[in-house]
């Protein structure tokens, strides 16, 4: 048995408990999968990462992404959350940005002010959503196919298609019948209206995880979201969405485009600093 350091933080807030929270245990090097595993099991959120010495000499560390049943390639807010508590544990990179090694390769972190943003991952698939996937999205969500105002395949790993509604009213009233797309993960967003909504936020988003119920804040489908509106004109080369408000957070993602590059920023709160009994 060891001790190793133990962190839980909150990501995409600068208010602790009010964005999405992650664990992060460093000095990992030894822990086989099963114990892994079994460790983001016990924690039980939606996320827990691993952080581990590089295997790419490009990368400053590595990390493994796991949920209570499964490991990720690559998530967002566990690749801000785990550089926060790295560069929290003294280390320092090797060059201006931070190198993160993880399942989908290698992925920039920068300082983007007092925040981190992570460079947005190429999608794997995108593209127009097929008639009959639309007219089912619709159903699960108990509106009419003209409410979807425009559809995209948005998938930069954990399989995004997303759907824009006319404005952010209609995206908190929804609640989502998961067995109409038991195994589909489903991005919505929509615009803010600055007379009714404020101007804090230019869009709001939502993430439906099939039975995985509704995410608070999403770092990846937020980075493929970013590529589609900022691609498509709908969105400008700089906003921030919210996301949360139904589950009573206030999650704020950063965008920002620079050149061929989608930065997506957020703030990283540490509630929990200490150990873990390996």
């Amino acid at each position: 048995m060891r001790n190793v350091p133990f962190h839980q933080v909150d990501v995409f807030s600068a208010v602790a408990f009010k964005g999405n929270p992650l664990a992060v245990i460093a000095e990992a090097d030894g822990l086989d999968d099963a114990r892994m595993q079994a460790i983001a099991n016990w924690t039980n959120l939606s996320e827990t990462t691993f952080l581990l010495r590089p295997k790419d000499t490009a990368a400053d560390y590595r990390v493994r992404i796991f949920t209570p049943q499964r490991e990720l390639p690559f998530a967002g807010h566990p690749t801000l959350g785990s550089s926060h508590v790295w560069l929290a544990l003294g280390h320092k990179p090797k060059g201006n940005e931070v190198i993160q090694e993880c399942g989908a390769g290698l992925v920039r972190i920068k300082r983007d002010g007092a925040r981190l943003a992570f460079a947005a991952p190429p999608l794997r698939r995108s593209g127009e959503v097929a008639p009959d996937l639309k007219a089912r999205i619709a159903r699960s969500l108990g509106i009419t196919e003209d409410a979807i105002k425009a559809a995209q395949w948005v998938d930069n790993g954990p399989g995004w298609v997303a759907v824009m509604l006319g404005s952010r009213g209609e995206l908190l009233k929804l609640s989502q019948d998961v067995s109409v797309l038991p195994d589909q993960s489903l991005g919505v967003v929509a615009p803010w209206d600055t007379a009714k909504d404020g101007s804090e936020a230019q869009f709001e988003v939502r993430a439906f995880m099939g039975r995985g119920g509704e995410d608070p804040v999403t770092g990846s489908l937020n980075a493929s979201l970013a590529q589609w509106l900022i691609g498509a004109g709908i969105a400008p080369p700089r906003y921030i969405a919210a996301q949360g408000t139904v589950l009573g957070r206030a999650g704020r993602v950063h965008v920002t485009q620079e050149g061929d590059t989608i930065w997506i920023g957020g703030d990283v709160t540490t509630c929990i600093a200490g150990t873990i009994n390996l």
